[in-house]
């Protein structure tokens, strides 16, 4: 069976289709859990609540082939459910920092941005912006994808892109040129990094 049967098999019932299904993406749900909870432990247990519900919604689900983008989407929505529990930060800067070394090359960004510590400029992202940034580059899903996660319009979700880029850009140039990135590298925005969203 490839992936897209195993979905269709766990819609009508089949658990153990549905654990081969998770299986196939579950890097993938970890990596997004990680991003939202900062730590290990709540990551797993919103991954583990993420398979609950995915079972009792199974008949929700009308297209098999949809089934990676919906799990996503129900596993953000408990992310956000723990967030608001336990009202931490939506996403970690740490688990930035931690998976830039794996993530591909960010388009557009300076040479510098490996080799110096992005803890701070992570940091310094609105919430929406780093959301999308991680889903884009280091979850490589697609513009749509993001939308209908997020559950927003496509020009939205490239509209934070952009911006968020912009500002990171922005933040690395000025550590490059010795200046305060807390607010030269803020200076401009709008007027640069054209084309840095996609």
């Amino acid at each position: 069976m490839d992936k897209d049967e195993w979905a269709a098999a766990a819609v009508k019932g089949d658990e153990d289709a549905l654990f081969r299904r998770i299986d196939i993406d579950k890097r993938q749900l970890y990596g997004i859990a990680y991003s939202y909870m900062r730590n290990e432990t709540d990551a797993v247990e919103a991954m583990q609540e993420t398979v609950c519900r995915v079972w009792a919604k199974r008949r929700s689900l009308r297209d098999p082939r949809l089934f990676t983008t919906w799990m996503i989407r129900i596993l953000i929505r408990v992310c956000m459910d723990e967030r608001k529990k336990k009202r931490r930060e939506l996403v970690s800067a740490d688990s930035f920092v931690q998976g830039w070394s794996e993530s591909r090359a960010i388009n557009n960004l300076p040479d510098m941005a490996e080799r110096i510590d992005m803890e701070a400029q992570i940091k310094s992202l609105p919430s929406k912006y780093r959301m999308v940034i991680v889903l884009k580059y280091y979850r490589d899903l697609t513009i749509t994808d993001i939308a209908e996660l997020l559950e927003k319009p496509d020009g939205t979700v490239r509209t934070w892109l952009h911006k968020g880029l912009t500002l990171l850009k922005n933040d690395l140039t000025a550590i490059g040129k010795g200046e305060d990135h807390g607010q030269g590298g803020r200076k401009g925005m709008g007027r640069s990094a054209s084309g840095a969203a996609e």
